[in-house]
């Protein structure tokens, strides 16, 4: 198998491990986690060798402001106080870190970085975790030892000598706690830019601005209570089993007090169907499954704005002799611009809407029936929403179904975007923002003292495009694998390459640390399980849920080196050597995080006398708005929008292609080449089609096939050798794992809406193997 990427040696390397045997397809008909996560877990801390501190590990991930968050997902903690608020993938996730293997300075001896380059990025990982400073030497193509201070010194240098700070660029995962957060764009902006690109930048910008257009505020209103509450769930472009397998709970307990669970989605997902939940322990003694939908939708790649202005279209319909189909008095009291979006439904046709979104009308009306008989609705979504060309557009259809009925600011009701990682949204809360307002920005002058800049900054397309250039000099990254998350697989290297100075802040060996810089620093941190003790004593980190409960994170494990340093340390550090005439107190802050946050309570709206907050019970929700029916908008009301539908529909010959992870996957981290759920065992270079697509390009199972993607400007990346698996997935869809497909997303391939890589809706055309006879030059 082959990709037209850039390398060492020409060709990507594989992703996740060796082969175990050969590829295996059984499509999957059992319960969602149960005894089958019970035993993928087992296995896993067997592998890792972490039969005390795994089981350790789960008794305090996810305890009330007692243990660590778990680093993982998003999903907020139980709020009946479970002990076991735990899942498959978050166990593995933290036995991952935890791992006894370390790689030091004879590791880095031992193999150049070219010879790494060829490793899979499994192998990378499983080498265990980083244990002191290093420094790419050029000369012997190896890494080798520098301290702390000369490391810090090297990186301060390199930014001091910039000849305008917006030649560099701080990117950040959706790992780093709010302190560490507060202070990497503290420094950012104390230096002059605004240059903060993030992982929301890739997976849920669209989400944000949409829900800021249409409500004044950037996050969903709904909490896990009203989850608890709620008549209907819709779960939308999510495979919860495998990105918030928590959410499984939520789902069981919906389905046992009556509600109705509408899953929609291409790929009907294990968690689209039933469950066991493994802290049920009767349930589990006794095979209990509780099924986790009432319904299932599969829309075609992209069709779910049109299949909610379906539902919209019927719902007006009925209003029309049935007045208690809309609530007239919630949108006549807190609404703006519904007569101009009445209009667009009645004047989009139901043939438009069942061509666009790939379901019959019957289908369509099934789900405007649910939504129509309940009280009281949540609507969640993910990336599979967010991820496209029309990603605004379609999260603000999602806020205008929920208006008609008055589904917001009540218990029980409102949106619900899930994010993926731990703190991607405390992230943006706490200041990484490219696009920071101006009220933010004069409060952070006011309490800090400094002058930010005002001019708006590089998202992550852009810092690439910039390095890319020659216009970003200096790239720092805080945590994730930027070069392999990132579209574009060839372009992204070529520009990190380009590059003066790459700094990695990292807790294990990966991809972004091979393709680097003429020069590069690795710097190794303190990872969330481990204990951070600073002049202070014991210190803990705070964390925001994907439903604003902010909540503290204490590591339970002695640190894998005593060379770590913390993220809050690290970053200090380098803002010390690289503005060091700064007023800013930074090693006063490292002393006592709660110093910190004092900062925060005084500077970020919704932190007020945070420290004492947020070590009550499950900590402290921020506040929210348009929750209370106050909404920052120019109207000053909820803003129907009143978008055209997209055409989705593939042109003849031509699939849309969608990304995702595998379920043994925690973004670019591969735990195996298996992905339970989806029946498929020993292979990560596949693609899932409908079986008419198939027979009519004469692909059988398993056979091999070439992946031709054409991008906007009319050029082409191309995957061969895929194995062909036939799923259900509608006509004209098609599916595989990224990282490996990100080659195939064009790096000008972005929304104009949200300035998103198109990761989920990729024009592609698949054919037999040594048949598809593109160019491969870019």
């Amino acid at each position: 198998m082959s990709a037209s990427q850039d390398g060492h040696d020409g060709l990507e390397p594989r992703v996740g491990p060796d082969p175990q045997g050969e590829p295996e397809f059984h499509p999957y008909h059992h319960p969602a986690a149960g005894w089958g996560a019970a035993k993928s877990v087992s296995r896993f801390l067997v592998r890792e060798r972490a039969l005390v501190d795994g089981p350790r590990a789960i008794m305090r991930m996810n305890h009330e402001n007692k243990g660590f968050d778990c680093p993982g997902c998003a999903w907020p903690d139980d709020t009946k106080g479970l002990h076991l608020d735990i899942c498959e993938n978050g166990i593995k996730h933290v036995t991952w870190e935890m791992t006894g293997k370390r790689v030091g300075r004879e590791f880095f001896a031992a193999h150049s970085v070219t010879e790494l380059f060829g490793w899979s990025d499994y192998d990378l990982e499983d080498q265990g975790r980083l244990t002191e400073p290093m420094v790419y030497d050029p000369e012997s193509d190896h890494y080798v030892p520098i301290s702390w201070r000369d490391a810090f010194e090297l990186a301060g240098r390199a930014l001091r000598e910039l000849d305008d700070p917006n030649r560099a660029s701080f990117y950040t995962s959706g790992r780093l706690g709010n302190e560490a957060t507060f202070l990497y764009q503290l420094m950012a902006r104390e230096l002059g830019t605004n240059n903060l690109p993030d992982c929301s930048n890739m997976c849920h910008e669209a989400s944000g601005r949409a829900l800021q257009a249409s409500l004044g505020t950037g996050k969903g209103t709904a909490d896990l209570k009203d989850w608890e509450a709620t008549d209907a769930l819709f779960i939308m472009g999510v495979n919860a089993a495998s990105n918030a397998p928590r959410m499984l709970t939520a789902l069981a307990e919906a389905y046992h007090r009556g509600a109705q669970i509408v899953h929609v989605n291409p790929l009907v997902e294990a968690a689209a169907t039933r469950t066991i939940v493994p802290h049920d322990f009767t349930d589990m003694a006794l095979l209990k499954t509780t099924r986790t939908s009432t319904l299932n939708l599969q829309p075609r790649i992209g069709g779910d704005m049109a299949l909610l202005r379906g539902m919209a279209k019927a719902i007006l319909e009925q209003s029309g002799t049935d007045p208690k189909a809309v609530d007239q008095e919630f949108i006549d009291r807190h609404t703006a611009y519904f007569d101009e979006y009445r209009a667009v439904c009645e004047a989009t046709s139901w043939d438009e809407i069942e061509l666009q979104s790939g379901i019959d009308r019957d289908g369509i009306l099934k789900a405007a029936r649910v939504y129509r008989d309940a009280d009281r609705s949540i609507i969640s979504w993910c990336l599979g929403v967010s991820q496209h060309e029309h990603g605004v557009d379609t999260v603000r259809e999602i806020v205008n179904l929920l208006l008609l009925r008055g589904n917001l600011g009540r218990e029980g009701a409102g949106p619900s975007p899930v994010r993926g990682h731990s703190n991607v949204q405390g992230n943006r809360t706490c200041g990484i923002d490219h696009r920071p307002a101006e009220e933010f920005l004069d409060r952070l002058a006011e309490v800090c003292r400094i002058d930010p800049p005002r001019e708006h900054g590089k998202d992550t397309v852009a810092t690439i495009h910039a390095m890319h250039r020659g216009d970003v000099k200096v790239f720092v990254g805080m945590g994730g694998n930027f070069a392999l998350a990132a579209p574009d697989t060839p372009y992204t290297y070529a520009a990190l390459r380009n590059c003066d100075l790459t700094v990695q802040v990292s807790t294990k060996l990966n991809r972004s640390h091979l393709v680097h810089g003429r020069r590069a620093l690795i710097l190794p941190c303190l990872g969330r399980t481990e204990k951070d003790h600073q002049r202070g004593g014991l210190q803990s980190t705070s964390v925001e849920d994907s439903m604003s409960m902010v909540h503290l994170s204490v590591g339970m494990k002695r640190p894998a080196s005593k060379h770590l340093l913390s993220e809050p340390a690290i970053i200090a550090g380098l803002a010390r050597a690289a503005l060091p005439d700064s007023d800013t107190p930074w090693a006063w802050y490292i002393e006592d995080y709660d110093r910190i946050r004092d900062t925060m309570a005084r500077t970020l709206d919704g932190f007020e006398d945070c420290n004492r907050r947020v070590r009550l019970p499950l900590g402290f929700r921020i506040k929210q708005p348009a929750r209370e029916l106050v909404f920052l908008t120019p109207t000053g009301r909820a803003e129907f929008s009143t978008a055209p539908l997209p055409d989705v529909v593939p042109a003849p010959g031509t699939l849309a292609l969608g990304t995702m992870r595998s379920h043994d996957q925690w973004n670019t981290t591969i735990y195996s080449d298996n992905d339970r759920y989806r029946g498929v065992k020993n292979l990560r270079t596949l693609v899932f089609m409908n079986e008419d697509d198939m027979r009519e390009r004469g692909v059988s199972e398993f056979a091999p096939v070439d992946i031709v993607s054409t991008a906007k400007d009319g050029s082409h990346r191309r995957l061969d050798g895929y194995l062909a698996l036939p799923y259900d997935i509608p006509r004209g869809c098609a599916a595989g794992y990224m990282p490996e497909m990100n080659v195939l997303c064009a790096i000008g391939d972005y929304s104009a809406q949200s300035d998103q890589p198109l990761m989920k809706h990729v024009k592609v055309t698949i054919t037999p193997a040594g048949t598809n006879h593109v160019d491969r030059a870019r």
